[in-house]
């Protein structure tokens, strides 16, 4: 047996670099999703709009930001959706999560309330919020996804 992992192993010690790195690129991506969690303001998605950070910008400088924030925005989901995979260690749904709210498309905090307000998402999110001293998120009723009369 012990001849047969010996084996094993110095077949497979070429993978031994990819593992790690692996290993690296999930501690450094929990870590930034749990700090991006951490610091969201407890009333975000009670909020009628999300902040605008940089409207007050010249156009030029606007259009630019915007751009950018959409394709990080882009590129976070798909890594999102990499990290999602089976046997791929990493907080992919965090991080569709955080590329989406990135994005600006029609129709996002409704699909962000939504998603948010999964039972099993806000319940994960405010236990990662409670062990740092935060207070939990906050929802509001427009996670129904019902509109008001």
């Amino acid at each position: 047996m012990l001849t047969t992992i010996k084996t094993w192993l110095q077949q497979y010690q070429a993978f031994g670099w990819m593992v790690g790195v692996g290993l690296m690129a999930s501690v450094l991506t929990i870590a930034v999703g749990m700090a991006l969690v951490i610091r969201l303001p407890p009333d975000y998605f009670a909020r009628d709009h999300a902040p605008r950070g940089f409207w007050h910008l010249h156009p030029v400088f606007r259009w630019t930001l915007t751009v950018a924030k959409n394709v990080v925005g882009g590129v976070v989901i798909l890594l999102g959706l990499l990290l999602a995979l089976p046997l791929v260690p990493g907080p992919g749904f965090l991080f569709i999560l955080v590329g989406l709210g990135l994005l600006d498309f029609p129709g996002k905090r409704r699909l962000e309330r939504r998603l948010v307000g999964l039972p099993w998402v806000l319940a994960s999110l405010n236990r990662m919020r409670a062990r740092f001293g935060r207070s939990p998120i906050e929802i509001g009723d427009h996670h129904r996804g019902t509109r008001g009369p």
